[in-house]
């Protein structure tokens, strides 16, 4: 989006009978929400299984953002309210990770991990490295307020609604906001925010489609 980065800062229903057979896997109840009360220590434990699963989605995220990037940046100059209309991508990877794992700092994980994947088609080196985590940063953030105990659906929103109204501030200068009439400020602000809650979304249903199909069902809590 400007020269520094492609992004400028740069309920389950209830188990029908029996459920929980290999022909009928069981669906998460809404208080599976609730981890388990482990120590805090084993819930930051990464088991091979959650790594790699972690490396998947960091990939795929990846070769989703890198194409994406270089379109932000070529949109920048132009058409910055498409261009910032792509924002909520980067924070897809992570809320697919902490939807599906429901484990604390995957969505930090992934996400270093596909800025790590970018690094050699960005044009901006290790620095889409830090975009991603500054992204990923805040899909963590509400989990981190409850301490990772709790993981009801309207946290992901609330994540994807802070960064929507904190990200046209700090690129406020980037984008010359400034020099808009307000109601394109506005306009710029609601299509960030309708990008973020979007992205998170459809990173909701991707991990939920994912959990249905088995993927990520029998991991480690």
């Amino acid at each position: 989006m400007s020269g520094q980065d492609a992004t400028g800062v740069n309920p389950y229903a209830e188990s029908s009978p029996g459920a929980g057979s290999e022909t009928h896997p069981a669906v998460p109840s809404a208080g599976q929400n609730r981890p388990r009360t482990a120590g805090g220590r084993s819930r930051l434990r990464f088991p091979t299984a959650i790594l790699l699963t972690c490396a998947a989605l960091g990939v795929a995220g990846g070769i989703l953002l890198a194409p994406a990037n270089w379109i932000s940046t070529i949109l920048f100059p132009g058409l910055p309210f498409v261009s910032v209309g792509l924002a909520g991508l980067w924070l897809l990877p992570s809320v697919v990770a902490l939807r599906l794992l429901r484990r604390p700092l995957v969505g930090l994980l992934v996400g270093l991990l596909a800025g790590l994947v970018i690094v050699p088609f960005s044009g901006y080196g290790f620095g889409s490295v830090a975009t991603n985590l500054w992204w990923a940063a805040f899909t963590e953030l509400p989990f981190l307020f409850v301490l990772w105990r709790y993981w009801g659906t309207w946290l992901h929103y609330l994540g994807a609604a802070i960064v929507g109204i904190v990200y046209p501030v700090l690129a406020w200068a980037s984008f010359d906001l400034g020099s808009f009439e307000v109601s394109l400020q506005i306009t710029f602000f609601a299509v960030t925010l309708a990008s973020c809650l979007g992205a998170t979304a459809l990173g909701v249903l991707i991990a939920d489609r994912l959990r249905r199909a088995g993927v990520g069902a029998r991991l480690p809590r």
